[in-house]
């Protein structure tokens, strides 16, 4: 049976990142399963009005343009209530992080007595503790999240750490299923144009915060950049370390370059070019089961990666050889850009590296865990 869904989401394309692509993908695989989906979601450049299947909401948002802080979450949150409430009928909603958004909806589908679905990319109150929030802060957020995630009919998780995270918090482990996570690979790919930029360059693309502590990558490339005069940082994204990053680049005289955030199609040809893709997930930030969706973003590509810190992909990169891993160290970081500037990867392995993300992390395998997690909600309906 066909399911009317709801998608609550603050973040949804044209907007890069992985929660936009993912999200994507999966209203994709349900709109070919048969569901009648719709998003709630916000304006944003390139996508200022509502569509049939998009419905968007003016919200504010920080100086990088990202929907992020307290006043911002509630220019969303709070008209998302209402929307639910006295919006079209609907049978379940999947909502994106962060909790409050969680809380609108576990009000509203109360209200409607209609199930929800959370999918837990993150674990917000970890990531906050780890980042060195206030302890009453966490406690507050800890509790809010359990309040949330224990009321959803299913917990969507992108790995196995995750799913850890959740069950410690809500102590149901039946209810929450790891789906993975992924790189749209119709997006990202070997195939396509050359690159716009000339030379040879390492490429950081996405958030820059403590979390993934990018400033290694910069540091880094100061140690090698005198003996590779012809080689250039580029770093795309935004974040709330985007302007300390800018100072701590400043002795590169400009060969290091943050050109902002853009489009899948400009980033996917930047990548086809670049000697690797970065990656990073800073130690003992209470994130240690992170994947770096970025570095399937390049590897997609046929770009090799260098991955910084810790996590589950370390373990991958080095056990598929996908790359070089390294700590979260300058030292250990210049070492990997050294030894690809002088060792580059031939056509054929970046043949393999693109193939290798398409058979293993593509989101619509992705997209087709969370139908089959939406199917049990229908046959549960009509048992």
């Amino acid at each position: 049976m066909a399911l009317r869904i709801v998608v609550a989401t603050r973040i949804f394309e044209p907007e890069t990142g992985a929660a936009a692509y993912r999200l994507a993908a999966m209203v994709r695989q349900l709109e070919k399963r048969g569901h009648e989906v719709v998003v709630y979601t916000t304006r944003t450049r390139g996508a200022e009005r509502s569509t049939r299947g998009v419905r968007r909401w003016p919200v504010l948002r920080d100086r990088t343009g990202a929907v992020r802080g307290y006043l911002q979450y509630a220019s969303f949150d709070v008209p998302l209530l209402f929307r639910l409430i006295f919006g079209a009928s609907f049978d379940v909603v999947i909502v994106e992080p962060p909790p409050t958004t969680g809380l609108m909806v576990r009000l509203a589908t109360a209200v409607r007595r209609r199930p929800y679905v959370y999918f837990a990319a993150d674990v917000s109150s970890v990531a906050a503790a780890g980042i060195g929030v206030a302890r009453p802060i966490v406690f507050v957020l800890r509790t809010l999240e359990r309040y949330v995630l224990s009321a959803a009919e299913y917990v969507l998780t992108v790995s196995s750490g995750v799913s850890e995270a959740v069950v410690g918090l809500t102590h149901h482990p039946e209810r929450v299923v790891n789906v993975g996570t992924g790189v749209d690979t119709l997006k990202f790919s070997r195939k396509g144009e050359d690159s716009p930029h000339e030379g040879r360059y390492f490429v950081y693309a996405g958030t820059m915060s403590e979390i993934q502590g990018a400033g290694v990558f910069i540091d880094g490339f100061l140690k090698v950049m005198s003996d590779f005069p012809d080689v250039r940082l580029l770093m795309y994204g935004q974040g709330v370390e985007r302007e300390e990053l800018l100072d701590r680049a400043a002795p590169s005289a400009g060969r290091i370059e943050f050109p902002g955030t853009v489009g899948s199609e400009l980033l996917s040809r930047v990548l086809r070019g670049a000697v690797a893709g970065l990656a990073s997930v800073r130690p003992a930030k209470g994130y240690d089961f992170a994947f770096a969706t970025k570095a399937f973003v390049s590897l997609s590509c046929g770009t090799p990666v260098i991955y910084a810190g810790v996590g589950p992909l370390r373990d991958i990169v080095d056990e598929e050889d996908l790359g070089l891993s390294a700590d979260w160290d300058a030292d250990d970081v210049a070492a990997a850009m050294r030894r690809l500037l002088t060792t580059p990867l031939p056509e054929s392995e970046r043949r393999r590296l693109a193939r290798w993300v398409e058979a293993n992390y593509s989101l619509t395998r992705v997209g087709d865990g969370v139908a089959d997690v939406v199917a049990r909600l229908d046959d549960n309906a009509g048992a």
